[in-house]
């Protein structure tokens, strides 16, 4: 749709960026902090572990500082499970809990509200060896971490977060670095992680009536490959298993009967125990956030039938045979790093998100990972400029084509580890003097991002050019 006249970004749009726990703090066994999933796992080769990662620990009111003076209005970070709850499920850990309300406060003295993320794939380890999300005991430790967090940082945030790309770890679980299984064993972590989290949203609105609650899926537009009706029900299909599943859930307490009929198919259906399905159907989301990167497409894979799939990447579209293929998209540009970029997806995406569901939508993630250069103390990262740009101008396009939307969070704040392709993959407006196996200094730098950002900010998303 074509728009004589663009709307402006409500009043008090919250701008900011993102961060994870395990890819930022570093700190891995200080001060009482147990061991996550992501500390145990099998490093992909040549890349570095997250023992140190960007050391905010150490570095956190520098940080902050430098997160102030591009003007956030609110800072998305995540909390470290098995640093509040060193074994998960065991004693509470004051020193880690501490961490995080010294955050907070720090967040707060700038006036930069705080967006926390209670999980973001790190499940302790402690609980990983005890079933992890298959056993359906987490879903109790879950919600008792959740109070924990609730009783002693609720009085300061707002803004909660339950898990984040929770479709990610079941459709891509060895790629984020959670692990992989059968269809069965997913889709019952799934069920768990789904009981979890209707649980925790309950027990918010009835401790914190003042605040609000919402998922924070990966959500992308899927395209069919062709016009070829054949693909366009493949990508039906997919779009429901990708995005709509956890959504239908999180808003109408309710399965996507598309999903529903797909695990059935499969002999894949969870094993539920009786008031589950009214759990789920009890609660509901203030809100929905989510991460977009890039859009999705895919064919029809007819069972028996050869077919060449995408690769294997949590921002690639999955396959599998007599349902749907991943394809490329032959009208799309790529990143570096192999990743799809498509702007106009994002409209797209935000559009049929709210659309569909109605509800005020906040931006998680969106971001450009490169390969950054530190010359002479500047990086000119006009790659990461342009990318920003574009998806912010369709953000607002879908603003004014009718869309809430309340905010917008890059990813990344800082340099972090990536997730499977290490420190060389570098997201943030802040430059981390480090490489995978040499930490240097751990010095800051500005890029040219962080000021182009710093006049996005204070113009309410008017001034785009730089």
């Amino acid at each position: 749709m074509y728009h004589k006249k663009m709307k402006p970004f409500k009043e008090g749009f919250l701008w900011g960026s993102a961060t994870s726990a395990y890819q930022v703090e570093g700190a891995w066994n200080e001060d009482g902090k147990g061991p996550s999933v992501q500390d145990a796992k099998e490093i992909v080769p040549d890349t570095s572990d997250f023992k140190v990662a960007t050391d905010h620990y150490h570095h956190m009111q520098e940080d902050i500082a430098l997160l102030a003076e591009m003007g956030f209005k609110t800072y998305r970070f995540s909390i470290s499970w098995s640093r509040v709850i060193p074994d998960g499920d065991g004693e509470v850990n004051p020193k880690g809990l501490q961490f995080y309300s010294d955050l907070i406060d720090e967040c707060l003295k700038y006036g930069i509200e705080p967006l926390v993320t209670v999980y973001h794939f790190d499940l302790p380890q402690g609980l990983a060896e005890k079933g992890g999300w298959e056993n359906r005991a987490t879903i109790d430790a879950f919600v008792r971490y959740c109070d924990v967090l609730f009783d002693n940082l609720g009085d300061r945030v707002k803004l909660w977060l339950t898990i984040n790309e929770q479709n990610m770890m079941i459709l891509h679980g060895a790629a984020v670095g959670t692990g992989e299984s059968t269809l069965k064993s997913l889709y019952q972590q799934n069920h768990h992680m789904l009981v979890a989290q209707a649980m925790v949203m309950n027990n918010c609105h009835e401790k914190l009536p003042h605040v609000k609650i919402g998922p924070a899926p990966n959500i992308s537009a899927v395209y069919p490959k062709s016009n070829n009706p054949a693909d366009v029900q493949a990508a039906d299909l997919y779009t429901a298993i990708r995005n709509w599943l956890y959504l239908d859930i999180a808003v109408y307490g309710v399965y996507n009967h598309q999903v529903w009929a797909y695990l059935e198919e499969n002999e894949a259906l969870p094993d539920m125990e009786p008031g589950d399905l009214e759990i789920l159907k009890s609660a509901e989301c203030d809100f929905i956030a989510f991460n977009y990167y890039n859009s999705s497409t895919v064919q029809a894979y007819p069972a028996g039938t050869e077919r060449a799939t995408g690769k294997k990447d949590q921002q690639l579209s999955d396959s599998q045979e007599g349902f749907f293929a991943g394809s490329d998209n032959e009208h799309l540009p790529y990143t570096e790093f192999g990743w799809q970029i498509d702007p106009t997806g994002f409209r797209t995406t935000i559009n049929q998100i709210y659309s569909r569901y109605r509800k005020p939508l906040i931006v998680t993630e969106n971001g450009l990972g490169g390969i950054d250069k530190l010359e002479d103390g500047k990086v000119h990262d006009y790659y990461r400029i342009d990318y920003l740009r574009n998806h912010i101008e369709q953000m607002n396009l879908a603003v004014t084509d009718g869309a809430d939307v309340f905010g917008y969070c890059t990813w990344s704040a800082i340099d972090l580890i990536s997730t499977h392709q290490g420190f060389r993959k570098r997201y943030g407006f802040v430059y981390v003097n480090r490489e995978d196996f040499d930490l240097k200094d751990l010095k800051r730098y500005r890029k040219d991002s962080f000021y182009w950002y710093k006049g996005v900010i204070a113009s309410n998303g008017e001034k785009l050019e730089g």
